[in-house]
Parts: structure tokens; C-alpha cells; sequence
């Protein structure tokens, strides 16, 4: 069964935040992290369990570049893949 991708709106508001926080000082450097975090994000559905359990009990974490985490839950009943945080990796979390 494919899953689908949800975007929290938390999660959503974290990626806005962060692209524009880099957006700032570098345009370039925002656009291509949201290339990535859209492409890393997009790869989730077919291969959800490949990545490291999160520290959050039934959470998973996707680490995008060395600086941001893609924290996410699996809800197979519901067929999907939601994405609930993008984080900077040195964010204390949770």
C-alpha cells in the first residue's frame, strides 16, 4: 500500500520560518533547501521505516543536510506519512 504525504501545519509553519530566516542573508541557499526538504520529503511515503526512530515515542526522524531533522509518524490505518516538525539540528527537541 502507498502511503501519502501530510504536511502538519505546525511543520508547514517551521519550513516558512526557516526559509525565510536563511532567505535573508542567501535566496539561493533558501530556495535550494526547500528544493531538498520538498525532494527528501517526497521520497517518505515509499520508504517511511527506513529512517531512525525519533525521540518522541511513534515518531521517526529524517536528517536533511547536516542542520535540519524531518520528524514524522506513520499512520498506516490512515494511510499516511505525516510530517509533524522541520528542525534545526540543534533545537532541543522535544
Amino acid at each position: 500500500m502507498t502511503l501519502a504525504l501530510h504536511w502538519h501545519p505546525k511543520a508547514y509553519e517551521d519550513r516558512v520560518a526557516i526559509l525565510d530566516y536563511i532567505g535573508q542573508d542567501n535566496p539561493l541557499a533558501a530556495l535550494e533547501l526547500d528544493e531538498l526538504l520538498e525532494a527528501k520529503a517526497a521520497s517518505l511515503p515509499a520508504r517511511a521505516e527506513l529512517y531512525r526512530l525519533g525521540r518522541v515515542p511513534d515518531t521517526r526522524e529524517l536528517v536533511i543536510a547536516p542542520n535540519y531533522v524531518l520528524v514524522y509518524r506513520i499512520r498506516p490505518a490512515d494511510g499516511i506519512v505525516e510530517i509533524l516538525r522541520v528542525l534545526h539540528a540543534r533545537r532541543q527537541w522535544p
